[in-house]
């Protein structure tokens, strides 16, 4: 049984662990960047930067990290109290379990596109759909079909992909 100070320990340990990792993969850009002092001709030059189609991805990707993260969050929740049943805890366990297999794949994926069709893109899936976003402005139809079968030949099962591209 977990008592108050064991719950709060693993709390504090896993919030530690989390922010250590998150400090490791860290660009070091933004570490040398923050150090500097800023002027407030910098902050002028940066408010006008345009946003650029990598902007675009990277948005996406937020986006669907912060819709994992608040699910992973209420997994957490269930997981921690301890009111909620072992059937109950086993199927958040398989939620972030899920979770995580999910996203490795979106970014074997996304590693795939780039390695062979040195494409950037941005691949989210949902169930049997698969959700592609190209940073190209030319829609290719012959691009879009072997993207769907380089994708396709990750699976057994049929998938629906789509193909969507970002100018």
């Amino acid at each position: 049984m977990i008592n108050k100070q064991k719950l709060w320990f693993l709390t504090l340990f896993s919030l530690i662990l989390v922010l250590s990792v998150y400090y490791i993969t860290m660009p070091s850009d933004l570490m040398t960047a923050s150090k500097k002092p800023t002027t407030t001709q910098e902050t002028e030059d940066t408010a006008n930067v345009n946003v650029t189609q990598e902007d675009v991805l990277t948005a996406l990707q937020v986006e669907a990290d912060e819709q994992r993260a608040a699910l992973a969050a209420e997994y957490n929740e269930i997981l921690t109290n301890k009111d909620t049943s072992t059937e109950e805890k086993n199927n958040a366990y398989n939620g972030l379990k899920e979770i995580d297999e999910l996203k490795a794949k979106e970014e074997e994926l996304e590693n795939k596109l780039k390695k062979q069709l040195k494409l950037d893109s941005f691949i989210k899936i949902d169930s049997n759909n698969i959700s592609v976003t190209l940073k190209k402005k030319d829609h290719d139809y012959s691009l879009a079909n072997s993207i769907m079968r380089l994708i396709q030949e990750e699976y057994q099962d049929k998938m629906y992909i789509s193909v969507k591209f970002q100018n």
